[in-house]
């Protein structure tokens, strides 16, 4: 709609640049004026050619103006200021084209990979770790809506330091052995361990493990010995760690299909570890000279790579010709392991079907709809889709990750896989932090020097930080009290599911308006107000627009079927802002996809209920006596109810019948 008007007006005015003045422009820059009364783009390409053309830049956009001719949906051209061009559409036409269910065009191409979450299975989801679930699912469903075929894989780091610590803490701080955690596994929630599930459990664990480090720093040495034992295999230590990463990844599975957020793929590290997925990554980055034995200075007997920063001299096979390049990444250190980058430079190698390697696969999740969540294996099952060989990848990994992400991307250039380089895209965004206030309603104790504070970090090692599970619950309790006194003629299912979708789209919508590169400071009151840049804001505009349907009698889709409705002469500037507005979600999606910022999503939705709640007010729609506007103001409504349901969806919020 909106993006098929502006791509249809830029290409009129390259072709026209190109005849008149021998110009080619490869973007044309489009705009939209501040007041709708101007019109409905502003073009400011003029500005730029003056030099080139020698020409002023009102003498350009006159002759463009007058020269140009009709363009299809286009109403009227005209020169403003110094040189710029407003356009004017067909209002008509435009309203019309709104009209007709257009299947997706795709703006993006190939198989596509979107890895996220990627949680360490040794304790419960925290809030943090929602950002990156639902960032990750909100791309996802961007890059679906805009036709692409995406692949959703999250990895579990099932051998890390921090899996090891739990499984410290199980043997050598509990004295329990692998019989007993098996049983702390198959009876969690249970009384006797205070109703806790088993990743709450390891929640506690964990950070007592941390503490005791701290206590006696010489106990580290457990932790060395644990991550040997449980990578090399065959003993309790690496059982235990099975046993605790997989009950563990079943609760985290747990916590965000409670968001409607699934995968479809859980690459694990064990099996990058015993698949020998390094061994084929090191062969090919040793023949081409990305990695060189060093023989001196501190990395001596490492393999190393230059760093893309470094201003070293490129390095040979053997080793950096001007000598030891202290700031070279380590990609295996003098004791023949591997470093957390060398084994992700495998797993990418892996993604983009440059390995010559492949997982086992296995069924690991069933979703309620019947879709299957695989897992990797050593050897799995026959029959099985095809992960891998991707065309691009998206990895939605916290801003602390970036040096480990180029380090990756570099190699893969360093490989001379410059295309897939390009096509790698690190989905970079901050931490989320708690205010003050939301600290204490869950239960913390703040210090008095604490208050004043913006906002409180969380600490997973320390034990501070909101448990995923235990943030939804507090959420939906929190509706449940509003819903409850507001609707207490409906059932206590009913009621229950209303402040579920009301909480979950709160939420959601709460971590997405805040561009990835902002801290957040969550707050209950905030996220769960009805006024103001919120979900509930956005789920109750739609809750409006379709009881103006219930009390008509009619239902919207019965509204937007009947064509005949659409005429544009009807439309106000006031009511025609809302139809432009309603009319960008493409072109919103596109820009999504293409800055890698959802939060952009979010600003639109809140535009569009902000919109049409101002339509609203202004509007007496059922009691309008002229049958013909009548009818107009109800194409309007349910337009916007459409555009708006439409882009909550892409953002995983539903909306309650009533709130």
């Amino acid at each position: 709609m909106y993006r098929g008007f502006q791509a249809q007006l830029s290409a009129h005015i390259r072709d026209f640049l190109r005849r008149k003045y021998d110009v080619d422009l490869p973007n044309i820059g489009v705009d939209q004026p501040p007041n709708v009364q101007l019109g409905e783009f502003a073009l400011t390409f003029a500005f730029g050619l003056a030099k080139r053309l020698r020409k002023a830049p009102r003498a350009i956009a006159t002759e463009v103006v007058s020269g140009i001719g009709a363009i299809p949906g286009i109403e009227k051209l005209e020169v403003a200021g110094g040189g710029y061009i407003n356009a004017r559409v067909n209002r008509a036409e435009m309203a019309a084209s709104m009209m007709v269910a257009k299947q997706v065009q795709p703006s993006v191409s190939g198989k596509l990979l979107v890895e996220h979450t990627s949680i360490n299975p040794n304790k419960a989801a925290h809030i943090g770790h929602l950002r990156n679930a639902i960032l990750g699912d909100t791309f996802v469903r961007l890059l679906r809506s805009a036709g692409g075929h995406v692949d959703v894989q999250n990895y579990i780091d099932n051998t890390g330091v921090q899996v090891a610590d739990v499984v410290v803490g199980f043997l050598y701080i509990n004295k329990q052995n692998k019989a007993v955690v098996a049983q702390l596994i198959s009876d969690q929630g249970s009384p006797e361990r205070g109703g806790k599930p088993f990743d709450y459990y390891c929640w506690d664990l964990y950070a007592r493990v941390s503490q005791w480090y701290e206590q006696w720093p010489e106990n580290k040495a457990l932790r060395l010995k644990t991550l040997h034992d449980i990578e090399n295999g065959g003993n309790e230590a690496a059982e235990i760690a099975e046993m605790v990463s997989t009950a563990v990844l079943y609760r985290h599975l747990e916590t965000m299909q409670r968001l409607d957020i699934v995968y479809d793929f859980l690459p694990r590290e064990s099996e990058i570890l015993h698949l020998h997925f390094w061994d084929r990554a090191f062969t090919q980055l040793k023949e081409k000279g990305v990695l060189y034995l060093e023989t001196e200075g501190k990395n001596k007997g490492c393999w190393v790579m230059k760093r893309a920063s470094s201003n070293s001299t490129a390095a040979t096979s053997d080793q950096a010709p001007d000598g030891p390049d202290e700031d070279a990444k380590v990609i295996v250190r003098s004791n023949g392991t591997v470093t957390y980058v060398g084994k992700d430079i495998a797993y990418h190698l892996w993604k983009f079907g440059l390995l010559g390697e492949d997982f086992g696969y296995r069924k690991f999740y069933r979703y309620p709809d019947g879709h299957e969540c695989w897992i990797s294996a050593v050897r799995g099952e026959t029959e099985h889709p095809h992960f891998g060989g991707v065309a691009a990848i998206y990895n939605v990994i916290d801003s602390r990750q970036s040096d480990p992400q180029n380090n990756v991307i570099e190699a893969l250039r360093a490989l001379g896989y410059t295309d897939q380089a390009a096509h790698y895209t690190h989905f970079s965004y901050e931490m989320v932090a708690l205010t003050p206030r939301c600290a204490e309603e869950l239960g913390y104790q703040v210090a008095e020097e604490d208050r004043g504070r913006s906002y409180i970090e969380v600490s997973g090692r320390k034990g501070f930080g909101v448990k995923a599970d235990d943030l939804l619950d507090a959420l939906i309790a929190s509706a449940q009290t509003e819903v409850d006194s507001r609707h207490p003629e409906m059932s206590a299912a009913e009621r229950r599911q209303t402040a579920e979708q009301i909480a979950i789209g709160a939420l959601r919508y709460f971590m997405l308006k805040f561009t990835k590169n902002s801290v957040i400071a969550f707050d209950f009151k905030d996220a769960l107000s009805f006024e103001g840049e919120t979900g509930p804001y956005c789920q109750y505009a739609v809750v409006r627009a379709s009881n103006i349907f219930r009390k008509a009698g009619v239902t919207a889709d019965e509204i937007l079927k009947d064509s005949k409705n659409v005429d544009g002469a009807l439309a106000d500037d006031d009511i025609w802002e809302l139809w432009l507005t309603a009319s960008k979600l493409s072109y919103i999606t596109d820009q999504c996809i293409a800055t890698t910022e959802p939060a952009y999503l979010a600003k639109f939705a809140f535009q569009l209920a902000q919109s049409f709640n101002n339509f609203y007010h202004r509007h007496h729609i059922l009691h309008e006596p002229d049958e013909r506007r009548k009818q107009f103001l109800m194409l309007t409504a349910a337009v916007a109810r459409r555009e708006l349901l439409r882009a909550l969806e892409v953002m995983g919020i539903s909306v309650p019948d009533v709130m």
